[in-house]
């Protein structure tokens, strides 16, 4: 009998423990095209440890495709894109700001030489969009396109 209540208590134990972790990813798609990405990945290790990993893969397929670590953050941590006009592209996780690129997919960097507005010197570049979780699920929500009035 004790046998029996030790093995269902693990068991409801290692269920608890899968429940609660987080792993997903979003991806925003560079010019509508699979090939030409940059996906966030969250994977949190135990459900008690509030802290998520955050990682951001950049792809240009079949060329190619690199991991760089972005930090640390919670469930409803945003991080926003931006592309500045070489091309590269802007990754901001609250204060901290990533320079990261698609054409070899090496490019990535801390941006610690920031203006008073605590943007870099060229500026943030266009927006691109933010990474967010809704309803639960991690998605990447594009930026709200501006109208012209001439349209």
């Amino acid at each position: 009998m004790l046998q029996k209540l030790f093995l269902a208590g693990f068991s409801a134990l290692a269920l608890l423990n899968l429940s609660g972790c987080t792993n997903d990813s979003a991806t925003y798609f560079i010019d509508d095209d699979r090939q030409h990405n940059i996906t966030l990945m969250r994977e949190q290790q135990a459900f008690w440890n509030k802290k998520i990993d955050l990682s951001i893969v950049v792809s240009r397929m079949p060329h190619c495709t690199r991991i760089h670590t972005l930090g640390y953050g919670v469930d409803s941590s945003k991080v926003e894109l931006y592309q500045v006009p070489s091309g590269a592209y802007i990754v901001k996780l609250g204060q901290h700001l990533f320079a990261t690129e698609t054409e070899t997919c090496e490019g990535w960097a801390e941006i610690k030489d920031l203006d008073e507005n605590g943007e870099p010197p060229g500026g943030m570049g266009i927006f691109q969009g933010t990474f967010k979780e809704k309803n639960g699920d991690l998605i990447f929500e594009r930026a709200k396109k501006e109208s012209n009035i001439n349209d």
